[in-house]
């Protein structure tokens, strides 16, 4: 399985022993006893989850929830709460959190939640490619061709098009060829799926 586990705990015990159930299964994991340290060593380009204690001295784990956020840090988070903190853990869960686990946490319920959210933080950075390489292909096209494949999209006809845009529809029939091959498309179908990955969808 691809990508780190950040672990954040200040309790020095629990640090080393969860990061042991981990690495003892062969995942890569990095161990903080503060989210500044955490911050301090990873980034957008980061992949895996982050395993968050919600209680932590100075920046505690709700903290470090926004800022991470803030920062476009899109790991999936699983917090470690303890006895008497479920509204934290529902104020966490609101905010984004993908799970959130009760100390002590047994070493099988840690490492199948570990594996669902870097699964899952895999299947975002593949959407987040898919959606960036079709970006870089639309990008390719002209204002007008732009306008025209959006035209197509909505189910007009090149003769349609031509009216509208006081074109010849051999204009619009060449636009049509040019939009498909600058975007390396083989039909209007596939422009379409691009377009709506483009958009996120």
């Amino acid at each position: 399985m691809n990508g780190t586990v950040f672990l954040v705990d200040d309790d020095e015990a629990v640090l080393r022993s969860l990061g042991d159930i981990l690495s003892a299964d062969g995942l890569a994991v990095r161990a903080f006893d503060s989210a500044e340290a955490l911050f301090a060593a990873c980034d957008t380009q980061s992949k895996g989850c982050i395993v968050l204690d919600i209680r932590l001295p100075g920046m505690d784990g709700l903290d470090a929830q926004a800022l991470l956020n803030t920062y476009g840090i899109k790991m999936p988070i699983i917090f470690l709460t303890g006895h008497g903190e479920v509204q934290m853990s529902v104020r966490a869960m609101k905010a984004g959190a993908y799970d959130f686990l009760q100390k002590p946490v047994a070493a099988d319920t840690l490492l199948a939640r570990v594996y669902a959210a870097l699964a899952l933080d895999q299947r975002r950075a593949q959407k987040r490619a898919e959606e960036a390489a079709a970006r870089e292909r639309l990008s390719r096209l002209t204002v007008r061709e732009q306008e025209i494949l959006n035209r197509l999209l909505l189910g007009d006809s090149s003769k349609e098009i031509a009216k509208q845009l006081n074109l010849s529809p051999r204009t619009v029939e060449v636009h049509r060829k040019n939009i498909l091959i600058k975007c390396r498309a083989s039909s209007l179908l596939e422009l379409s799926a691009l377009q709506q990955r483009c958009n996120g969808n």
